[in-house]
């Protein structure tokens, strides 16, 4: 468990880190379309790391079902957003790299279904 949240501590710490840079340093070289897009990767980090450190400390789900989730967070925080800042940080080509951002989109949607399922079978044994 303190794995997982020392990994969620430092998304977190690192989603306010890019967050700020985004704000102020990328302010004049990034077009808009390009600083939303960066935005919404910061953002869609910090929703899933708000979500994670729910997840790893609530005591009604096991050691497992917290793994499971995290890592399908994990994962999608780095496709996802990770796929997003090389693409505006690193001037690596959306072409490229086009596959990774739906996949950790799909890896956020199957850890919400999971996250999901968990809650309706502890609905269904109270």
């Amino acid at each position: 468990m303190y794995k997982n949240l020392s990994i969620t501590a430092f998304l977190g710490l690192l989603a306010i880190i890019l967050g700020a840079f985004g704000a102020h340093a990328l302010k004049e070289s990034l077009s808009v379309d390009a600083l939303l897009s960066f935005e919404t990767a910061v953002r869609y980090q910090m929703y899933h790391v708000i979500v994670l450190l729910l997840v790893n400390t609530f005591d009604k789900f096991s050691e497992k079902q917290k793994n499971y989730i995290s890592y399908l967070f994990f994962a999608g925080i780095l496709c996802f957003s990770g796929s997003i800042y090389a693409i505006q940080l690193l001037n690596i080509s959306a072409k490229t790299i086009w596959f990774i951002t739906p996949l950790g989109g799909l890896l956020f949607c199957i850890g919400w279904i999971l996250l999901f399922i968990n809650f309706v079978k502890k609905t269904i044994k109270n």
